[in-house]
């Protein structure tokens, strides 16, 4: 007994330690759970007070008001680096191995470490240079911008743009796998704010990078502008009806020259080597006619092309073709205000699309004098924004939508600049897309010969259906021309916009030649016009695959090609479209389509 009680004894003293042990260690679990569940919280609500910040960064911007963003851009600095500091301590690194809780408190981090950067690398600089750089620097001011201050803001808004793209791809690789929902939410909302972010940062950085150069601050520049008759459709827009020598000096603009295409007589041969396939599509015509220069959507080519037409009729040299039809002058008096022309005429944002395209040919019936109206009133337009008599933000919301709708394109002989400009929605070439979203591009050049298409209205719709084994999409683009002219077109409207039968085309009707650019990888497969089956030309551009028609439509009636195609394997996303601005701004729709609805 003596022995056993001994060891008794023993043995007590080793369990109390472990009980002691098994104790601490349990003390220290539930320590750490409440460390990293309190800092969780504490972290939670940095995170809350951040998301209203940005909001308020964004407001401050918008207004304009310089200190206002500063203050609060470095209160979401201070807020995204304290949720940072809580979530980034050993511990809450330790309890990331822990299953279920893991993966959340992992991702937690990721995204305050993301925040934290983006607050004190991208949105505190670009909140600082805004009071050096805003939306009233674009105005000029005695005839002049002064470029100065987009020149000293290039290297911080080029740093918070590679900032951004950066976080971007760290938003993009946040592992949600296992993750609650309310994370699964916020990494989802990161990163959709992020793209937008990223996207709208690499705009202002190519703003800062291409204006001062283009605006002439180094060296005087000068450029071409064409101004587009979307009356007469052409691919980028409409035939040039008139064109203008612009300078550009230290971000002073001059209109120095201007010509109608009735200057440019018809060449016997290209101006410039076009490329065969280009020519095989749209004719030679293309590099010998100003009024053709556009009939190829590739707006790089028109813009060399009319540089070596201008360089031959005048014997200078531009640095760049800017191009602009009505519908866009049209936005852009909403920024100016009425324009009076020499003869008395006003033009407003709601009258100059009708009065350029339409009104013009009823009350000038000579066509040199339509051409001087024209002239008069790009004139007109150009003289009141170089003054600086506009309003600032109407005037880059007016650009800005034009922009989208394909209605300013710039072609820069500068390969760094084009380098630059391909990259926005400006450079008017072949339309882009990715593996997951193919683009379509369907551009419309007129065949009547004539100033029908203020009556054509187009309406463009796509759908996608997965049928094929092999995971190839197929997808159908109907493409429905409206032919809105008066029953009496032929005798109520003047011959020069029915054309008069000179081409083949009956007086009131609208013949077009149709152009759809497929996705590279796409393959063409079969069409139907109203329901009946119909063949077409096919052809390559660029390495695009061409579908190309010609159709036309009599005064009220319409018509509807759909065209089918078989599209790049795993890609999900229905197809973008670019496709030629006419008078009425253009919305693709989609259609629901079934493998049964399928063209055979």
């Amino acid at each position: 007994m003596a022995l056993g009680e001994a060891g008794d004894v023993r043995v007590r003293p080793q369990r109390h330690i472990v009980r002691w042990v098994i104790l601490l260690i349990v003390v220290l679990l539930v320590a750490c759970v409440v460390w990293v569940g309190v800092r969780g919280v504490l972290a939670k609500n940095h995170l809350e007070k951040a998301v209203a910040l940005a909001t308020q960064v964004q407001s401050d911007v918008t207004r304009g008001d310089a200190k206002a963003a500063q203050a609060s851009a470095a209160e979401l600095a201070a807020e995204t680096s304290d949720a940072r500091r809580l979530t980034a301590d050993p511990i809450w690194r330790g309890a990331e191995v822990v299953p279920l809780v893991g993966p959340n408190l992992t991702a937690v981090r990721e995204v305050s470490g993301i925040l934290a950067d983006v607050s004190t690398d991208a949105i505190e600089p670009i909140a600082g240079v805004l009071g050096t750089v805003n939306v009233a620097q674009f105005k000029p001011v005695d005839g002049a911008v002064d470029l100065e201050p987009l020149v000293k803001a290039q290297p911080t808004i080029a740093s918070a743009t590679a900032s951004l793209q950066t976080n971007l791809e760290r938003a993009r690789s946040v592992d949600t796998t296992g993750t609650v929902g309310q994370v699964d939410t916020a990494v989802d909302q990161l990163t959709s704010v992020l793209a937008k972010a990223s996207s709208a940062a690499e705009t202002a950085d190519q703003a800062v990078t291409l204006l001062p150069d283009m605006m002439g601050q180094s060296a005087p520049k000068k450029y071409l502008l064409l101004f587009q008759n979307n009356a007469e459709l052409r691919s980028t827009g409409g035939v040039p009806s008139a064109v203008a020598l612009v300078t550009a000096k230290k971000g002073r603009l001059a209109l120095q020259k201007q010509a109608s295409s009735a200057d440019f007589p018809e060449l016997a041969k290209p101006v410039i080597d076009l490329p065969l396939e280009t020519e095989g599509i749209y004719g030679s015509i293309t590099g010998r006619f100003l009024q053709d220069v556009n009939l190829t959507p590739r707006f790089p080519l028109t813009g060399e092309i009319a540089q070596q037409l201008w360089k031959k009729r005048y014997g200078a040299t531009v640095d760049g073709v800017i191009s602009i039809d009505p519908v866009a002058l049209g936005y852009l008096l909403t920024a100016t205000g009425d324009v009076t022309l020499p003869n008395g005429d006003i033009l407003t944002s709601s009258n100059v699309v009708t009065s350029l395209l339409s009104d013009s040919y009823a009350k000038y019936p000579d066509p040199a004098v339509q051409d001087t109206y024209f002239k008069a009133a790009a004139g007109a337009i150009f003289a009141k924004v170089a003054s600086g008599d506009f309003d600032p933000k109407l005037m880059l919301t007016a650009l800005a939508r034009a922009g989208d709708e394909g209605r300013i394109l710039v072609w820069s002989d500068d390969k760094a600049q084009q380098k630059t400009i391909s990259k926005t929605a400006l450079s008017g070439e072949l339309p882009r897309g990715s593996k997951t979203r193919p683009a379509f591009g369907i551009y419309l050049n007129d065949s009547t010969g004539a100033k029908m298409d203020y009556y054509l209205s187009t309406q463009v719709s796509i759908g996608q259906v997965t049928c094929r084994k092999d995971g190839r999409p197929n997808y159908v683009v109907d493409v429905t021309l409206t032919n809105n002219a008066p029953a009496d077109a032929a005798t109520s409207l003047p011959e020069y916009v029915t054309g008069g039968g000179d081409f083949g085309v009956a007086p009131g009707n609208v013949q077009t030649t149709v152009s759809i650019y497929a996705p590279k990888t796409g393959v063409f497969t079969g069409v139907i016009q109203d329901g009946k089956t119909r063949s077409l030309h096919t052809a390559a551009d660029s390495g695009y695959p061409v579908s190309q028609f010609e159709t036309l439509v009599k005064p009220g009636k319409s018509t509807t090609w759909r065209l089918q195609y078989i599209g790049p394997k795993n890609a999900t996303v229905i197809p973008s479209i670019t496709q030629t601005p006419g008078v009425n701004v253009l919305e693709t729709k989609q259609i629901l389509i079934t493998c049964n609805s399928l063209v055979s």
